[in-house]
């Protein structure tokens, strides 16, 4: 039986309307079948919505009835109402830019459903975001703050470097927990379960953004089931960027939720800190034979031609986008080669003011917003003979929808394979 105050009581009640209602409903029984015996008050949540692609299994574009049956788990229609105004809500990763179709193949009716889906979502109280890295503009949950977020890499980022409280919750979850501004008391919400088991230590590159991708690639496929890991040794200190990365690919190859580097972040002060004072249940050397083995995995083997490629996953910060600017400032990608830039649309509206958009798309590459193609799935590149990214998380996801050579490289590297159309191994 799951605890209750007097105002989730009069919220499961009803008196709070039908919509908050169903979703607090999903709420309880979720906790009774984690074994939670009370809730905890989320204050931010991001949620992947909008005309996503998983909603096609349901034949109707009435979005209360989409709603109602696939986020509220209800077969009577309830209109879409008001999500929790103490909890800070915007969109994750949506299925299209919100201006430019035509550039990602995709149709202009498919468009405009999103931006109608998106426009209920807007009057319900979520703000339009569209990020997966929402740190970057203002989504900060601190030390102690409770989140949901249906993005994997978040999860981490959140709960690792700012030490806030989240679950990788299903979609419908956190859409309930954002509506009612509960989610149950279990999991990383809860102190004790926070602790690191198994200990990293990195033993090979660790100075680029590209080594913490496939630092993160590594620490997941050799991380015991259910593992948390804890980063030691003599590496490199990351920044944001290079710890955006890590967790992205470390959620890509396992299902951690938090990862504590030791020295760095708020709960990892020391190793014993992050261990909870007690011992590791395994300590493992990431060497660089380690290393290259994740790169095999993830970059198909050789050279070849290529005409799509994707940088951007997770989104882009400004400064990385101002670095692509820079090296494409007098260079021309090569025709009939697509290269997608990707980030959210407010720091692609710092791109625009500080001119590195014109750089960009002078060389014939696009800056995009929003979306990638692993979120657009197949119809975004079902044309491309040869694809590359620079995201570990994307060249592994991108290959369940193609049978064409994927490659995985540096930022540098992908843009030098746009202007050839060519991939050198």
């Amino acid at each position: 039986m799951v605890k209750l105050t007097e105002y989730e009581q009069r919220m499961l009640n009803g008196e709070m309307g039908e919509f908050k209602q169903k979703a607090l409903q999903f709420i309880v029984k979720y906790a009774e079948v984690l074994g939670a015996n009370e809730l905890c008050k989320i204050s931010r949540a991001t949620v992947f919505i909008g005309a996503q692609h998983y909603l096609d299994s349901l034949s109707t574009d009435n979005y209360d009835e989409i709603f109602s049956k696939f986020y509220l788990n209800s077969e009577k229609e309830i209109k879409v109402g008001e999500f929790a105004k103490d909890c800070i809500c915007q969109t994750c990763a949506a299925p299209c830019d919100i201006n430019d179709y035509e550039t990602v193949h995709l149709s202009k009716e498919f468009f405009e459903k999103n931006k109608r889906f998106m426009e209920i979502t807007k009057e319900a109280g979520v703000s339009i975001v569209n990020s997966c890295t929402p740190y970057y503009v203002g989504w900060l949950p601190l030390k102690g703050e409770h989140f949901v977020t249906t993005e994997s890499s978040n999860v981490v980022m959140s709960n690792s470097l700012f030490g806030a409280c989240g679950n990788a919750d299903g979609i419908e979850a956190a859409v309930c927990a954002a509506i009612c501004g509960r989610t149950p008391l279990w999991g990383y919400h809860v102190k004790e379960n926070r602790y690191g088991t198994v200990v990293f230590n990195i033993k090979c590159p660790s100075e680029s953004v590209y080594d913490w991708d496939i630092i993160g690639y590594t620490m997941g496929r050799l991380l015991p089931p259910h593992g948390k890991p804890i980063i030691n040794g003599n590496f490199e200190i990351p920044n944001i960027n290079k710890l955006r990365q890590c967790f992205s690919s470390l959620s890509t190859t396992s299902g951690a939720e938090i990862c504590h580097v030791v020295g760095f972040t708020p709960e990892a002060r020391t190793l014993e800190d992050a261990l909870g004072g007690k011992k590791p249940i395994e300590v493992i050397d990431i060497t660089y034979k380690d290393y290259e083995e994740s790169v095999k995995m993830i970059c198909d083997e050789g050279s070849g031609d290529i005409d799509l490629v994707s940088i951007g996953c997770p989104h882009l910060a400004l400064d990385e986008i101002k670095e692509i600017a820079m090296y494409l400032k007098g260079k021309k990608i090569k025709e009939n080669v697509e290269l997608w830039i990707w980030t959210d649309y407010a720091i692609q509206a710092m791109a625009d003011f500080n001119g590195y958009t014109d750089i960009i798309k002078e060389s014939g590459a696009k800056l995009l917003n929003s979306s990638c193609p692993i979120v657009m799935r197949e119809e975004s590149h079902k044309h491309s003979k040869g694809m590359v990214m620079n995201g570990a998380k994307q060249a592994h996801g991108i290959k369940s929808q193609t049978k064409v050579p994927v490659y995985f490289g540096d930022i540098f590297k992908c843009i030098d394979a746009a202007i050839k159309g060519r991939w050198e191994a």
